[in-house]
């Protein structure tokens, strides 16, 4: 019984001592008693910028009235330095953080700091920041451009929750295909600010539909950044096709695709030539496609064209030579058909003749020759002057010589079909002929199935030279 007692003593005295130091320890721990409630969820440090973040803490005192210091162990600068709270009050805090130096990388970064009362009891703390370069904290861009836009609207926003007018005025300078304009304005958190470019439609028409980077180069307080973002070039098709021609014997075609839009587009050109044309027609370019289809030839060109650009066709067709063909063709064919219709043809000849008395002396003759039957033939042949005739003729004699008006006749009752006649005389001169001597035509009258017609021969030449050589020629 007595060691239990003394047990039971020991017991107490231990309950005793543990009693006594939790008393001591609890007030110790439990003195300052503050909720830190963070407004401000993460500072946003930029790199190129000075070195200070603010937060917006709104603190809660649970304790005592009391002066709160606030302070860091790693060196960095913290505003205010101590905050005065009485017993069950908040108070709204703006909390300013000074590095000195920069943070070491991209990121978060979590900054420890205490809260410590006058009894020298403390809490800790945590404040996290975002540490940036100052091109991640911008995002630019516009709305869609087209072919037909005169101008275009541009935006700039804040991404971070950091206030740019605090470090002074952003100088902005957008560049891109379309445009280069240069902007100053100030950004607030999270704040986007929009300008209008007006755009000059020749510095984009030649180029093709899709998405182009735009570019800021921005400067703050002697930082620099370039910021990247994109324009849409909207896709619009157009092709416009122009064809001219001119010329008559040389006919010229000209056609031309322009693409007026900004894209590639792939033009198709066909033409059709018959199969004559085409044999007097030069194309320029060289078609792609070439088809022949019963009497007609297909020229097809296929090409991309580019925005801006025109893709020419030229087809020059010269008809000088087929217009001579024809002509030559349809010259020959009324001669042909002008001879099959005379029914009385009648060729001239004219040859030289040595005379005995020594006087220049030719022979004509008359070759008459009837296609088909005709009746009341009269064939009149005329004298060229300075010559006489020599009354002693070969083959049929004339039927009237006419001195005077220096005419010869020959009459014939009929003449059948398939049936020639030599009509024939001699003339001679006493004086010396010189030179290029034509005889004149001859010409028959005769009647066919009862109806007048006539007919003509050819002239005959002959050229007589001073040394007595003489040369005969004949048409």
């Amino acid at each position: 019984m007595v060691y239990m007692g003394k047990k039971d003593l020991f017991v107490k005295k231990t309950l005793f001592l543990i009693s006594m130091v939790l008393f001591l320890v609890i007030p110790s721990v439990s003195a300052i008693n503050l909720e830190v409630e963070k407004i401000t969820k993460q500072g946003v440090y930029i790199r190129e910028l000075e070195n200070k973040f603010f937060f917006d803490l709104n603190i809660t005192n649970h304790g005592a009235s009391d002066n709160f210091q606030v302070y860091n162990l790693l060196g960095f600068t913290m505003t205010p330095e101590e905050v005065s709270i009485s017993k069950d009050k908040s108070k709204l805090i703006t909390l300013e953080v000074t590095s000195f130096g920069q943070l070491p990388e991209k990121g978060f970064y979590t900054l420890p700091y205490y809260m410590k009362g006058s009894d020298g009891n403390e809490t800790e703390e945590k404040l996290t920041i975002k540490v940036i370069n100052l091109k991640d904290a911008f995002l630019i861009g516009s709305e869609d451009i087209d072919l037909e836009s005169d101008s275009v609207e541009i935006f700039i926003t804040n991404r971070e929750n950091f206030d740019f007018s605090e470090t002074g005025e952003i100088n902005a300078r957008f560049n891109s295909p379309f445009f280069d304009a240069e902007k100053t304005f100030n950004l607030g958190p999270a704040e986007t600010k929009k300008f209008t470019i007006p755009l000059n439609r020749e510095d984009f028409k030649e180029l093709t539909a899709g998405f182009y980077t735009m570019t800021a180069e921005i400067e703050i307080n002697g930082a620099q950044a370039a910021v990247d973002g994109t324009v849409s070039f909207i896709e619009k098709n157009i092709v416009a096709t122009t064809s001219t021609e001119f010329g008559f014997l040389v006919s010229t075609k000209i056609i031309e695709k322009i693409n007026e839009g900004n894209t590639i587009e792939v033009s198709e050109t066909t033409i059709r030539k018959n199969i004559i044309s085409r044999l007097f027609t030069s194309l320029s370019p060289e078609p792609d496609i070439v088809e022949r289809e019963f009497g007609s030839v297909y020229y097809t060109w296929i090409s991309e064209v580019r925005p801006g650009e025109t893709y020419r066709i030229s087809v020059r067709t010269n008809w000088i030579f087929p217009f001579l063909m024809i002509f030559f063709v349809i010259a020959i064919v009324v001669l042909a058909k002008q001879y099959t219709k005379t029914n009385l043809i009648l060729k001239k000849r004219v040859s030289f003749v040595k005379a005995k008395g020594g006087e220049f002396a030719l022979k004509v003759s008359i070759f008459v020759n009837a296609k088909s039957y005709v009746e009341r033939v009269n064939i009149v042949d005329r004298l060229p002057p300075l010559v006489d005739i020599y009354e002693r003729f070969g083959g049929d004699h004339p039927s009237r010589i006419d001195k005077k008006n220096r005419r010869i006749e020959w009459n014939f009752e009929k003449l059948e079909a398939g049936e020639i006649r030599v009509l024939s005389y001699v003339i001679y001169s006493k004086v010396g002929v010189f030179g290029k001597f034509a005889l004149p035509t001859a010409n028959a009258i005769y009647e066919k199935e009862g109806k007048i017609q006539e007919s003509e021969s050819n002239m005959a030449f002959f050229v007589a030279e001073q040394r007595g050589k003489k040369e005969i020629e004949e048409e």
